[in-house]
């Protein structure tokens, strides 16, 4: 795996927290009270493992990732 830029990790740290976001707007219309733990929690899995579908092709989305951010990102 490839080391993260600043930039990728500014930019994973924006995403986990649009996945906390919606998540926990959307999920706390339903369970008030769990919506911004689902939020978190979801938002966590993103960050920290880059694996957000659970999938056993964890790297090859990884690398899709990085591919894109390298694609958009200037540095």
């Amino acid at each position: 795996m490839r080391g993260m830029s600043v930039a990728h990790q500014l930019v994973d740290v924006l995403v986990s927290g649009l996945i906390a976001g919606l998540s926990s707007f959307v999920i706390g219309a339903l369970a008030p009270q769990l919506g911004v733990t689902i939020g978190v929690i979801l938002a966590s899995m993103y960050y920290f493992s880059r694996n957000p579908w659970g999938s056993q092709r964890g790297e090859e989305y990884n690398e899709a990732i990085d591919d894109l951010y390298d694609r958009y990102l200037p540095f």
